[in-house]
């Protein structure tokens, strides 16, 4: 691994936001910040590093294998650094994506969105399980390119300390222009909701562009209160069940189902059931949307007493 990494460096910078953020809770939102909640995430964020140092070494070993067949020496001037960020930035994109979409992606990447609050501490709560995704694998088109796995680990480790600082409600929003193209703690809130207009939405780390040229993009909406967490709340601080649950969630159903539908449970996305029994975020959405067009529905002019008596 390079000897340099941002995420480390920026620990005690993260721990002091935490605590100006926790000062700023006490006076303004104290329901922001639970005890035990953010010990778990914090408990999370060491797991993560341990986690990280144990496999972290063989990704990265891989890595340099494969570049060996890289197709151009890309190099490392300022310019290269600059388009393997970007890239890098289009490459978590589509594996934050997979990591909504595919339930085998998403029993890792739950851990993010497992707790009901919403501040800089959350944001320390990353997965331990990371490795058995094998997320991995979308970098490894940069390292064929020709990007050095150590630019790209640089590039990843800057993607992360960025998005930190977008874990809060102490902040409003930004400037119109910041608000277009980067991601901001108002298109964050966005993507950690429960409510129905805002699952699976939002899932830049860095370029909110990426969300509006994929038709992924939702606005924060003011009149609408965000519900944080995951739609079946895990109702525990209990750690390990915290980081496992949606594993065991996985092994149990594909345990029960029939044969046809096992690979489905692993593959399809979360809330899928070959009996109906529970519901996806489209499906969810969806029937949001047909009770707010039913709702919202203009009375007809030609048949008013008609239109005024279908149901709301």
């Amino acid at each position: 691994m390079p000897e340099f990494s941002p995420t480390e460096l920026a620990v005690p910078g993260f721990v002091a936001l935490v605590l100006i953020e926790m000062i700023w809770a006490w006076r303004k939102r104290p329901e922001s910040y639970e005890p035990r909640d953010t010990l778990t995430s914090l408990a999370f964020g060491l797991g993560s590093t341990v986690a990280g140092l144990a496999f972290g070494g063989a990704f990265f070993a891989l890595f340099l294998w494969v570049w060996q067949f890289r197709l151009f020496d890309i190099g490392w001037s300022w310019w290269a650094f600059a388009l393997c960020f970007v890239l890098d930035d289009l490459k978590y994109y589509w594996v934050h994506r997979f990591g909504h979409r595919v339930r085998w992606f998403w029993a890792s990447h739950v851990n993010h969105h497992s707790s009901q609050h919403y501040n800089l501490s959350t944001a320390l709560r990353q997965t331990w399980t990371g490795f058995l995704t094998l997320g991995f694998a979308f970098a490894l088109p940069l390292v064929l390119i020709g990007f050095h796995p150590a630019m790209i680990a640089l590039a990843g480790g800057f993607n992360l300390v960025y998005q930190f600082w977008i874990h809060t409600e102490a902040i409003d929003r930004m400037p119109r222009w910041f608000e277009a193209v980067m991601n901001t703690p108002s298109h964050h809130r966005v993507h950690h909701a429960t409510n129905p207009r805002y699952l699976d939405r939002n899932y830049a780390g860095v370029f909110i562009v990426w969300d509006k040229l994929f038709g992924t993009f939702e606005p924060e909406v003011k009149d609408e209160k965000i519900r944080y967490g995951i739609v079946k709340q895990l109702g525990s601080f209990n750690l390990l069940w915290a980081v496992f649950h949606e594993w065991i969630g996985i092994a149990q159903d594909m345990w029960r189902a029939p044969w046809k539908h096992k690979l489905s449970y692993l593959l399809r996305e979360p809330g899928w059931t070959h009996d109906g029994s529970r519901e996806t975020s489209d499906q969810i959405r969806a029937a949001w949307q047909e009770r707010r067009t039913s709702i919202e529905k203009p009375v007809s002019s030609e048949n008013p007493i008609a239109s005024k008596a279908e149901p709301a």
